[in-house]
C-alpha cells in the first residue's frame, strides 16, 4: 500500500526535515531555530509528526530505510524533550488516577463551557462535521495503533485486557469492522477524501498535537504508564461523546455509514471503559504501583490537549468560519 505524500513545511525545522527525506540526503545537523521553537507550534508539531510517521505507513516518496536513520531519531528525540517538557509544565501534577479519571466525567453546565460534541449534537452544521471528521482522521484511520505499542511493555491482567480492546478495535477479525475502516466509511458518507493523512495540511497544530501525543507516549517505554492514562481517558470519553455525535450525524441528514462509527462506539467503548478501569490500570498499578503519577499525568495531559484543540474548533465555528488552515471547499474535497 502507497504510503502519503510528504507534508508541506511550517517553518525551517519541518522545511529541512522534508528536504532531506524527499531528496534523501543526510540530516547535516540539528535544524537552526530548534532551541527557541514553540514546542506546541506549527513548525515543530508538523516535524514531530512527520517523524512519526516514518514508524506508521511512511510516505511515499521516502524510503522505509529512514525510519531508523540516526539523524533524524536525533532530531525526534530533541523536538520531543522539548514538547514532553511544555507539558510536563502545563498539566497538573497530582497523582491521584481516581481524581484524573472523576475529573473526566464532569458535564459543562453552560454554552460557554460546552465542548466540541456537545456543539455539534445542539448546533453543529454538515460543514462543521466534514471538518471534525477531516481533523480526527490524521487518527483515526490508524485508530488503536499507536496504542498496541504498549502491548509488549505489559503483562499479566494488564495485557490480557488490553490486548482484548485493541481486538475488538480492529473488528474482531473482520476486516470490515476495523475501526478504521469504519472511519473511512464515514468519511466517504460525508463527502470527504478517506486517503491516509490526506487532510495533515489543512489540519492546525491543535489537532496535529492530539495525534502527535499518542505517538510519543507509544514509542517509548518509560512513558508506558501515560500511555495507559491516554488510553483511559480515550475510552471513558468515548462512549457519551459518541452518543452525541452520532445524534449529530442524524440531525445533519448523513447516511448510515456515517452513523455506525460511532453508534459503534457508543457500545463498545462503555463495555471497554470498566475493562480499562478494573484491568488494564488495575492490573498495571497492581503490579507496578510507582506507576501510579503517570497514569494520571496520561489523563489529564490528554484532556490539556482536547482542551486546545476545543478552544480553536469552537472559536472559529461561533464566529462561523473553517477551523482549517485550508478549508474544505463545497465538494469538501
Amino acid at each position: 500500500m502507497r504510503g502519503p505524500l510528504l507534508p508541506a513545511p511550517r517553518g525551517e525545522i519541518s522545511s529541512s526535515l522534508v528536504s532531506t527525506l524527499r531528496y534523501g540526503t543526510p540530516l547535516p545537523a540539528l535544524p537552526h531555530g530548534l532551541e527557541d521553537a514553540d514546542p506546541y507550534g506549527d513548525d515543530v508539531q508538523l516535524a514531530l509528526y512527520t517523524l512519526y510517521e516514518l514508524h506508521y505507513r511512511g510516505f511515499t516518496e521516502v524510503s522505509d530505510e529512514r525510519e531508523w536513520d540516526p539523524g533524524l531519531l536525533a532530531l525526534r528525540r530533541s523536538l520531543e524533550l522539548r514538547f514532553l517538557k511544555a507539558l510536563r509544565d502545563d498539566v497538573t501534577a497530582d497523582p491521584d488516577v481516581g481524581n484524573a479519571l472523576g475529573d473526566l466525567l464532569i458535564e459543562p453546565v453552560g454554552y460557554d463551557e460546552a465542548g466540541v460534541s456537545h456543539f455539534l449534537e445542539r448546533d453543529g452544521e454538515l460543514w462543521q462535521l466534514q471538518e471534525y471528521a477531516a481533523l480526527r482522521s490524521l487518527y483515526h484511520l490508524k485508530e488503536a495503533d499507536p496504542h498496541a505499542w504498549v502491548i509488549p511493555r505489559l503483562y499479566g491482567r494488564a495485557k490480557a485486557a488490553m490486548v482484548a480492546i485493541e481486538f475488538d478495535e480492529f473488528g474482531a477479525g473482520r476486516e470490515e469492522d476495523v475501526h478504521a475502516r469504519l472511519f473511512a466509511d464515514l468519511m466517504a458518507d460525508l463527502g470527504l477524501r478517506t486517503d491516509y493523512g490526506h487532510y495533515v495540511d489543512a489540519a492546525p497544530t491543535e489537532a496535529v498535537t492530539t495525534v502527535n501525543l499518542m505517538s510519543l507516549l507509544g514509542l517509548h517505554r518509560a512513558l508506558r504508564g501515560a500511555l495507559v492514562g491516554h488510553f483511559a481517558a480515550v475510552e471513558v470519553t468515548s462512549s457519551p461523546g459518541s452518543r452525541r455525535l452520532a445524534a449529530a450525524l442524524r440531525r445533519v441528514g448523513a447516511g448510515k455509514p456515517a452513523q455506525r462509527f460511532y453508534d459503534e462506539h457508543v457500545q463498545a467503548d462503555a463495555v471497554h471503559e470498566q475493562v480499562v478501569r478494573r484491568d488494564v490500570i488495575g492490573g498495571l498499578l497492581a503490579s507496578e504501583p510507582e506507576l501510579e503519577p503517570d497514569v494520571a499525568f496520561g489523563v489529564r495531559v490528554t484532556g490539556f490537549l482536547e482542551d486546545r484543540l476545543a478552544a480553536h474548533l469552537l472559536t472559529a465555528w461561533r464566529q462561523r468560519r473553517s477551523a482549517l488552515r485550508i478549508p474544505l471547499g463545497p465538494d469538501a474535497e
